[in-house]
Order: C-alpha cells, then structure tokens, then sequence
C-alpha cells in the first residue's frame, strides 16, 4: 500500500449508524487531521442528524461510499456483516477500522486477516479497553515489573439488557473485550478454558458465560461476564507475588494493594483487616477518552501505512481474540452435566485398610486452544448480505 502523505487529510467514512456507529461519527466529524466523507447504513438516519450536526451525507450502499474516495473506514454494522463489509474494502485497497468482535467465525476472521495482510493495508479492530487509561497503566506497571510473577487475573464485566445488541450473545459482545485486554496486559496467549453459559433473557443467544482458564506462562484466568445485573460493574484484577492491581474502567481507576507487611497487634481489628496490613495507592494519572485515543491511533497507522508498533489491536489480534472466543462457546456447549459432589454430613465412614473409590470429576469440557491451519476457506454463501441490515 502506498503510505498516505503525512500534510495531507486523510478521508474517513463509517459503516453503520447503530449506538456505537453514532459515537464513531462524533469522533471522525472531530478528528484532526481526518475529513469525514460520508456514511453507509441500508437503514437510513432516523434520527436525521448527521447530515444537519456532521454535514456528511447518509449513503445507502458501501459502494456509494466507495465512490466518494476514502483512505479509511470504520466498520461498526452488525457482526454478521463484518466479513463482507471487510473483504469489499479490501478489494478497492480501502484500509478498516472493524469493530469488535472481528468477525463472527473463525473462518470469516482469518479471511480478513488475508484479504488486508495480502494487499498490504492497516487493519484494525475496536477493542476499546485496551485504550482505557487504567489499563493502560496497568500494562505499563506489569511490564515494569511492579508486581514480580503474575498469578492469577480476573474480571467481571456485568450490567443491564442492552437492547442494542441482537445477532450476537454476551461473549462475542462482552465478553470478547476481557479476553482481549487479558492476553494484551500480560503479553501472553490463551493455552486451555473451560466455560459455562446460560441464556434467561428469551432470547436465541447467551446472556451469562462464566470462563476458567490458562495462559502460556500458568497464569489462571476467570472471567464473569452477563447481561442479568441491575448492577453495572467493570473490574479487573491481577494479582501477584506483591499484590494486587484492581483497575475499574467504568471510572478509569488504577489502585494497588500491597501484600502485607506490617502484623496487625490489636486482636479485635485482624478480624476485620487481617493479620498483616500494605499500602493502598490510587494513582492518578491523565484519563483521555479512550474511543478518541483509539481513533488517533488508527489515522496515525493508516498514514504511516503499517499496523506492527503502532499500538493498534491489529487484525491478527483480534482473529486470536474471535478463536478464544468461541472456544469458550464449544466448552460451554459440550460440557457434560455437573457430578453432584455430595455432603459430608451422609457421607458412610471408611473401615481402616478400606479402599476409596476416586470421586469423578466435575462434569466441565476444556477446550484446548491450537493455532489455526493454514488454509483460508471460502466464504460461506448463506452468511447474510449488505441488503439484510437490520433496520
């Protein structure tokens, strides 16, 4: 790909209009150094500000877009249309912003990863956290080395219905964004899971996934995620041979819990605080939106024509994120029912010399994760079209 000169704009358009596509819009009308051209939604504006607060015009075919002449897109439509969407830019050497998850398969991610790798253009997807400013102070102190070996992190990304979301269920959603930022603030990949869903909402999709799992170098993953809680909550903590980061990114909140280091005397008080008190520290630190920093870098990789270094979640990242993905959805759906464990209470007592019989194991499927093979498969002819947008 020719790398677009660095004093002239870079011409940007937007593909879908839903919740997030209309934030999309609010940055790209904003965005220095970008002229926002237009954008495509089979479905129209409702609303009809787009054209009356940004002043671009509201297109019903990517085509139509095409013809505008533009350096970049943001893919914010369904999921479902990912791949098509994708593979048509591709094809006019148009570089793309997808947002999250990348594609709905496997398979159709891998497509793009080749359509955008072969024709040499930046490709992107919108994994949002990573450029939350509390995770990325996180990353920063881990990679510092401030907490020693990492043992363990975990998440819980929970809140009310989204009414938004239709073609998808909470883990290509939600739960995509805590596999992302966990493989991106320890720097490691995704060995081995097992999971568990449940869907209570009526409808075709999960609404609750809870997911246990490995990282290369042992780390232990878990991850609660649903669309089932009156309460709103986005927490990560990590936790070390030093302490404890627990970032929330609802307010982009880093604090540090020390390991104890000082016995706590007074007896009536260890009931409360422990045996051993650490510091805690709040840090503070700049906290920029993280959808405007997100955009910045993408123009800034789209100019300079190269997605590696850049600090954007790459194509290829965000195939490994769908991968992980859905193999939480394969665990959840081959797990054999749970083996009662029993009570301790009827348990019959054991004559010395006595053999046990081992107690089975809980009834949970592990998917082990394995790179994907090397072969790119057609497309499938019955995923959906442009034409089918939901309105």
């Amino acid at each position: 790909m020719e790398h677009r000169p660095g004093g002239r704009r870079l011409r940007a358009g937007l593909i879908g209009l839903g919740a997030m596509g209309r934030n999309h819009a609010r940055i790209l009308a904003s965005l220095d150094g970008v002229e926002f051209v237009g954008v495509v939604d089979p479905a129209g504006d409702p609303h009809g500000h787009v054209p009356v607060m940004l002043g671009v015009p509201v297109l019903p075919e990517v085509a139509d877009l095409l013809v505008l002449g533009v350096d970049y897109a943001v893919v914010a439509c369904p999921t479902a249309l990912h791949e098509e969407v994708g593979l048509q830019l591709a094809a006019h050497d148009v570089c793309a912003l997808i947002e999250k998850p990348l594609a709905h398969t496997p398979e159709a991610a891998r497509r793009l990863v080749h359509a955008f790798e072969e024709r040499g253009l930046v490709a992107g997807v919108g994994h949002v956290e990573r450029f939350n400013p509390a995770l990325q102070q996180l990353r920063t102190r881990l990679e510092a080395g401030e907490l020693g070996e990492v043992f363990q992190v975990v998440t819980r990304r929970q809140g009310p219905f989204p009414h938004r979301i239709a073609d998808v269920g909470v883990v290509k959603d939600l739960a995509t964004h805590d596999i992302d930022l966990t493989s991106w603030i320890t720097g490691q990949a995704y060995t081995s899971l097992s999971a568990r869903t449940v869907s209570k909402s009526g409808r075709e999709h999960e609404d609750m996934v809870a997911v246990v799992g490995s990282l290369t170098d042992g780390t232990m993953v878990s991850h609660l995620v649903n669309w089932l809680s009156p309460l709103k909550e986005r927490f990560t903590a990590v936790t070390g041979e030093r302490g404890c980061f627990v970032a929330d990114t609802l307010t982009a909140d880093l604090t540090f819990h020390a390991n104890g280091a000082v016995a706590t005397e007074w007896e009536a008080l260890r009931a409360f605080r422990g045996v051993a008190e650490g510091d805690t520290v709040r840090y503070a630190f700049p906290k920029r939106e993280p959808l405007v920093v997100e955009h910045e870098r993408f123009r800034d990789a789209v100019r300079s024509g190269t997605g590696e270094g850049s600090g954007i979640v790459t194509a290829r990242e965000g195939l490994r994120t769908v991968q992980v993905s859905a193999a939480v959805l394969e665990s959840a759906r081959e797990a054999a029912p749970a083996v009662p464990v029993g009570s301790v209470e009827s348990a019959e007592p054991v004559a010395p010399g006595e053999s046990v019989e081992p107690v089975a194991p809980l009834g949970i499927a592990s998917a082990v994760l394995t790179p994907p093979p090397a072969a790119v498969p057609e497309r499938d002819p019955s995923a959906p079209t442009i034409a089918e947008h939901p309105a």
